[in-house]
Order: structure tokens, then C-alpha cells, then sequence
């Protein structure tokens, strides 16, 4: 059965290291047009939430976290033990570009983080997604949507979409009940034409 996006954040065991939140994991994986066979990578993984509900939708496909944090890839290991994902996910603890030399031929790429190598990165995820293929880039910061997209203007073999999403949470405030904002996020959808 396939797994429908939506695991409540509360639910991952998070620590002090960045999440995708629940409202903005659920586009990014529907952007990302996930399959039961799907080899997908995801970098500056986090927590691994986007890891996570990956590899529950490609059960027979692989997922690949890329996390330079140490904590955020125990938090990775403990949350796909949790999920019982931990077969198809492999955890790779390294800053991209350079971690992501041994693999090749993804189908779906995850760009949550890029500690400022973001050119190399989409560089390497160039030479190696499959015809086909989709990155999904999520940025809080205008400079770095703004290079996702000057990069997909200056390569002709995507076609690209972005939307920015803001979603508010209730939050209890007394007698009383408001909204919350949450950080705007860039999701920028490339597809390999």
C-alpha cells in the first residue's frame, strides 16, 4: 500500500538539529512524484523526515541521506529504525558535493542544505540524474532560490517550477487560539526534460 505523506513532526525524534516541517514535507514529496521504485537522494537530510516518508513511498526503490551533522545522522538512524525504513535507507555522513561520488543514477533529489556548494552540488546531480528525473529545492533565503534558478536558466535540460509556501500553526494563547506563522519556504520543482 502506498504511503501517503503527512507524518506528524512530533512524531520524529528531532533533537536540536533543522526539520522539514510537516506542512512543507507533504508538497515536497508530492512535487517530487515519488514511485515504489524510486532511488532517491536527499541532501542536508536533517532529521530525515523527507528521508523517512521517501522510502515508506519507495518501498523497493532506495533512499540516500546525505547529512554532515554527526547528530543529525544519529537522529537519521535512530528515526529510520523507528519507521522501519532502516533497509532502504542508506545514511552517508559527509558534506556534498564531495560525499556524493559513489552514487549515480537517482530518479528524485532532495536539496535541503548545501552549505554554499550549491553550484558543485547541482553540478554532480546533473552528470548523474536519471532522464526523467526531479530535484526538489527547498530555500528560506531569496540568494539561495535565486541561484536554483539562475542555474536552471542557464542549463537547458530542465524545465522548473517554484512556489512559496507560508502556513501559520494554532497556537493557545490564554482563553484564546491564534496563528502562528511559519518561515516562508522557496520549493522549486526541476524536471529533467
Amino acid at each position: 500500500m502506498m504511503h501517503i505523506p503527512g507524518i506528524k513532526d512530533e512524531l520524529f525524534i528531532r533533537g536540536n538539529v533543522p526539520m522539514t516541517k510537516e506542512e512543507i514535507r507533504i508538497i515536497t514529496l508530492c512535487k517530487a512524484e515519488i514511485n515504489e521504485s524510486s532511488i532517491v537522494l536527499d541532501i542536508g537530510a536533517g532529521t530525515g523526515s523527507l528521508s523517512i516518508e521517501a522510502a515508506l513511498m519507495a518501498e523497493k526503490g532506495h533512499v540516500y541521506a546525505v547529512e554532515k551533522n554527526p547528530e543529525a545522522v544519529s537522529l537519521i538512524k535512530q528515526n529510520a529504525q523507528k519507521f522501519n525504513v532502516d533497509k532502504n535507507i542508506s545514511i552517508i555522513k559527509g558534506t556534498a558535493p564531495d560525499a556524493l561520488n559513489d552514487i549515480n543514477d537517482y530518479d528524485v533529489v532532495f536539496i535541503g542544505g548545501s552549505g554554499g556548494n550549491l553550484p558543485e552540488i547541482l553540478d554532480v546531480i546533473t552528470a548523474h540524474i536519471n532522464p526523467g528525473g526531479r530535484i526538489v529545492a527547498n530555500a528560506i533565503t531569496l540568494q539561495t532560490a535565486t541561484m536554483v534558478l539562475e542555474y536552471m536558466k542557464q542549463n537547458d535540460m530542465y524545465e522548473y517550477e517554484a512556489v512559496l509556501i507560508q502556513s501559520s500553526r494554532l497556537k493557545r494563547a490564554g482563553d484564546y487560539d491564534m496563528m502562528m506563522g511559519m518561515n516562508p519556504v522557496y520549493i522549486i520543482t526541476c524536471r529533467v526534460k
